[in-house]
């Protein structure tokens, strides 16, 4: 199948850099760009991408609020793609708010172009990109710097059972699923089992949200070793 791909960029350069790479796979189709974020979401709401490359820091509207838009529309809006978010650099509040509101990941910009390419079929596939450490250690310090445990998220953890919750802490120490079965002495495919549960019983879209609200919830703590 292939993936449908927008991007979401200021600079025509790097929309143009990105396309040829991105279009240049057998399995990955450039349906669309957008060179700041209002028109980004309507080329989202018009070609209805499986995934949106979205730049963090543009005129008009930024990525952040693009990327809420286009994650929670309005009524009667149904398409909801996939949202990898681009930044220059690898701290930066817009991405930790990106995660928050629902963003499968994001990726440097500088990244090799191998990289991106594997980002957007990791991203089109349903997981999240949180493999790098960078992503954990940009969550890690927002949590700590801005946020202290909140009490909503912790009370939500008493309905998850302590296998549900070992799983989750491993997710948010980014560990993947063939490290979780590895680690816990479980079948594969027991760990996407125990992932589906853990996202459906805290209304969670992706392991990107999973990660932020095991943080939120004072599960794992920012320096917690993996």
């Amino acid at each position: 199948m292939t993936i449908r791909v927008i991007i979401v960029d200021d600079q025509a350069m790097v929309r143009a850099g990105f396309a040829a790479l991105l279009s240049a796979q057998a399995d990955i189709d450039v349906v669309g760009e957008a060179p700041d974020g209002r028109e980004g979401v309507r080329v989202s709401r018009t070609v209805h991408p499986d995934v949106v490359l979205m730049d963090v820091r543009m005129p008009e509207m930024d990525g952040l609020t693009a990327a809420r838009e286009i994650l929670d529309p309005p009524p009667g809006v149904t398409h909801r793609p996939k949202v990898l978010m681009l930044t220059t650099f690898d701290i930066d509040d817009y991405v930790y708010e990106a995660l928050r509101a629902g963003a499968s990941g994001f990726l440097l910009k500088d990244a090799p172009p191998a990289d991106l390419i594997a980002a957007v079929r990791v991203v089109a596939s349903g997981e999240a990109l949180l493999a790098p450490s960078v992503t954990r250690r940009l969550i890690a310090d927002f949590v700590q710097q801005r946020r202290a445990p909140r009490r909503d998220p912790a009370l939500r953890l008493n309905g998850l059972t302590p296998r549900e919750t070992e799983v989750l802490e491993l997710i948010a120490r980014g560990l993947s699923n063939q490290e979780i079965a590895g680690q816990l002495v479980l079948a594969e495919q027991t760990v996407k089992t125990h992932i589906g549960r853990v996202l459906g019983k805290l209304d969670l879209r992706d392991r990107a949200q999973a990660v932020i609200f095991a943080y939120e919830a004072g599960l794992v703590r920012p320096g917690d070793s993996p």
